[in-house]
């Protein structure tokens, strides 16, 4: 199957923002299409959850250096559409993302940074979601549900290559802390803290080091005490199909 069927509007414009000169695209590597090909590292690029994609990545980490390249969106327009395309309304969610909501996906491959050949590159974006009203039940959303996104910008990218990168996401804590404590520090809810101490502590970025009570207490590993944050890179937008919607 070629990599461009079924795949979605924010997959198609992050594959085109993306793109460099040199690059090879749709490129058939043992048994898979990789969306891009740029020197000796494989790119994918992924706007979904992570799970689909875990014996796909185990297996070419075997022979190739791989980069999987996930949006992180900080801000949200939510478009709500009419049933022939209308807009009906659009309204930026009260929402805001940030760089630590990677976890609640890494938790399906939260080893992986561990492996020398794979890096994770987190794209900090501004996206439309379109909703439409009655397609199939939502009660969450009151009757309308998702059926896209869209890319309005980029605003920097943040390269994560290893567990030490991971672990510099977070925030000053004591030198043995439970997840109460890191999410207080910062400013998360408990259920985040739950899957960043998880995510860490596969990597080898985290240690258990006793109990307080009934919660587990965690420390730093030797040889990833908070570094400085992960570098980033200059900020570029991308041009969308229609102008941004007030």
């Amino acid at each position: 199957m070629i990599g461009t069927l079924n795949e979605g509007s924010l997959h198609r414009q992050l594959k085109e923002w993306y793109r460099r000169s040199g690059d090879e695209l749709e490129v058939p590597v043992g048994g898979y299409v990789i969306d891009r090909v740029r020197g000796v590292t494989l790119v994918e690029i992924q706007t979904g959850g992570f799970t689909p994609l875990r014996r796909k990545l185990e297996r070419l980490l075997d022979e190739h250096a791989v980069r999987l390249v996930v949006p992180v969106p900080l801000t949200r327009k939510i478009v709500r559409l009419s049933d022939d395309g209308e807009v009906l309304s659009a309204q930026l969610s009260q929402r805001r993302g940030r760089v630590e909501d990677v976890f609640a996906r890494l938790v399906s491959i939260p080893a992986l940074l561990a492996q020398p050949r794979f890096e994770l590159e987190l794209l900090l974006t501004h996206e439309h979601e379109h909703r439409r009203l009655g397609l199939r039940r939502s009660w969450r959303r009151h009757g309308w549900t998702v059926v896209g996104r869209s890319l309005v910008s980029v605003e920097r990218s943040i390269m994560l290559s290893c567990p030490a990168d991971a672990a510099a996401l977070l925030p000053p804590l004591p030198n043995a802390f439970d997840t109460a404590e890191l999410a207080e520090a910062g400013g998360w809810d408990r259920r985040l803290a739950q899957q960043m101490t998880y995510c860490l502590r596969a990597m080898g970025a985290l240690e258990t080091c006793g109990h307080r009570r009934r919660a587990v207490l965690y420390r730093q590993a030797r040889g990833t005490a908070r570094q400085p944050a992960p570098a980033y890179h200059e900020q570029r937008s991308v041009p969308i199909a229609r102008p941004p919607l007030s």
